[in-house]
């Protein structure tokens, strides 16, 4: 009797600490998260299954093109693409971004801006001050877009705005599913 309650409780601290471990790594490591909507595509498909890198904004900074999954006002996760880092001004003309006045190419948006053929621009004229009635993105704040620039709810649309860095959960860099398309996304 006394050797089954021993088992008993060895298998009990196992699953305990199991339990604790793996809540420990999604809580503050690692986050599975699955792409909801058309709004990165092609970079990421509605259905996607991603890992979001939860310590990586911790260790390295934040950087223009990283593709970043926030919290938005209305509390779900958004999965968007940084374009203005704090500081910068931005502005789109004529399908071309411009940081600090200097073109910067996209080339995760060639697939998109070919396939439009003559259709219009995937990415609307705008600047900073149109968004925000500011020249510069203040500390601590990021302009962020939608690969999927027509279908994209970003810091264009006034209800997200620009993000705050404090809800920033984390960079999502790897796709897990589908199997096929397996790995790490630029």
């Amino acid at each position: 009797m006394k050797k089954e309650k021993n088992e008993f409780f060895e298998w009990l601290k196992v699953i305990v600490l199991t339990a604790v471990f793996v809540i420990g790594i999604r809580s503050f490591i690692f986050s599975p998260i699955m792409v909801d909507g058309a709004s990165m595509m092609p970079t990421y498909e509605d259905g996607d299954r991603i890992i979001v890198n939860k310590i990586g904004k911790t260790i390295t900074d934040l950087e223009r093109f990283d593709i970043v999954v926030f919290k938005a006002p209305d509390e779900r996760n958004f999965i968007k693409r940084i374009i203005g880092l704090p500081g910068d001004h931005i502005a789109y003309e004529n399908d071309e971004l411009y940081v600090n006045g200097e073109k910067f190419e996209e080339p995760y948006l060639a697939q998109y801006k070919s396939e439009l053929d003559g259709f219009g621009d995937l990415t609307y004229d705008f600047t900073l001050e149109q968004l925000t009635d500011s020249s510069k993105i203040p500390e601590d704040y990021y302009l962020v877009l939608g690969d999927n620039r027509r279908k994209s709810s970003d810091s264009r649309d006034a209800r997200v705005g620009l993000v705050a860095k404090d809800k920033i959960i984390g960079k999502a860099n790897i796709r897990v599913y589908p199997f096929d398309e397996f790995g790490w996304v630029q």
